[in-house]
């Protein structure tokens, strides 16, 4: 059986690493620059062959994966200008962004039209994970078309989880991120609390570290905290607006009522308007202590 053909847009910090195990694992990959051009040829140099437009991209593949910020950039990769769908064949469109799921399902229904396939497929875990192929993956779309793909999913994926219908990898993918996204805002401001009353983050892990309250979030959290390394958790404050305003959107739609959802998006907003935007996750914690007052940093 032949080979079938990859594409790859949105080579950032997940897409690099998935991207190289999608290389390094047999599929023939044509890759486009979307941001950067470092990992381009980075990839290049490996084997991979560039493209220099979406469609071009869509007439050298069979599956091409997307790994881009969220659905108004996926719709542009797709239904733009010189788009995957300008090539007018069958293709399997994977999108691994963190999308709007009403978005991503009204997007489908258009595609199909012009005989592409959209499967939703956002990741969870970390840049270290795509690198090493064990991201998580949670996969909305047709059991038969979910099959086919799975071998490509498992070369950058440690788990494969169907979840149902086109959709419903992105539904689920919010409510992951409202999990991991609140429990930031928590340590955040708990921590803050915390050095108020002349409890240091020293103090605070050494009690929630090994207890039931310990997570691997946590530790990758925390690890910024107390040794200020910046590259513990590398997702940006602004793409943690971006998906929980997703989940207020997607609340909204179905009439459901979400306060704890709401007062976690408004952490990040509030970073964001302060021009903290481009700082990683972990680094809310700084900003909620600046906004009191305080340092988490120990001084000498």
């Amino acid at each position: 059986m032949t080979q079938e053909r990859v594409g790859f847009v949105g080579l950032g910090l997940m897409g690099q690493g998935m991207a190289r195990n999608i290389l390094k694992k047999g599929w023939p990959l044509s890759v486009l620059a979307h941001r950067s051009r470092t990992a381009v040829e980075a990839l290049v140099a490996e084997g991979a062959t560039e493209v220099t437009s979406a469609r071009a991209l869509a007439e050298a593949s069979d599956i091409v994966v997307l790994c881009v910020t969220g659905s108004p950039e996926v719709s542009a990769v797709t239904e733009g200008p010189d788009g995957l769908a300008a090539a007018g064949k069958p293709l399997v469109v994977i999108d691994c962004s963190t999308s709007d799921p009403a978005q991503t399902v009204a997007l489908a229904s258009r595609l199909a039209a012009q005989g592409i396939t959209l499967i939703d497929a956002p990741l969870g875990r970390t840049p270290k994970d795509a690198e090493a192929g064990t991201l998580d993956v949670m996969v909305g779309g047709d059991s038969a078309i979910v099959d086919r793909i799975r071998p490509l999913l498992e070369a950058f994926a440690g788990r494969v989880v169907q979840t149902g219908p086109v959709g419903t990898g992105h539904t689920m993918k919010l409510l992951n991120n409202f999990l991991s996204m609140g429990y930031a805002a928590l340590y955040a401001e708990a921590m803050a609390l915390g050095a108020k009353a002349g409890l240091s983050p020293q103090v605070f892990d050494s009690v929630i570290r090994g207890g039931r309250m310990d997570c691997g979030f946590y530790q990758t959290f925390m690890k910024y905290t107390l040794e200020r390394d910046r590259d513990a958790h590398k997702f940006a404050i602004r793409n943690a607006l971006k998906d929980t305003s997703y989940l207020a959107a997607y609340a909204n739609a179905v009439q459901f009522a979400n306060p704890v959802g709401a007062a976690v998006r408004n952490s990040f907003a509030a970073a964001v308007g302060a021009g903290r935007g481009d700082d990683y996750v972990p680094m809310l914690a700084d900003f909620i202590a600046e906004a009191n007052g305080v340092s988490l940093i120990e001084k000498d």
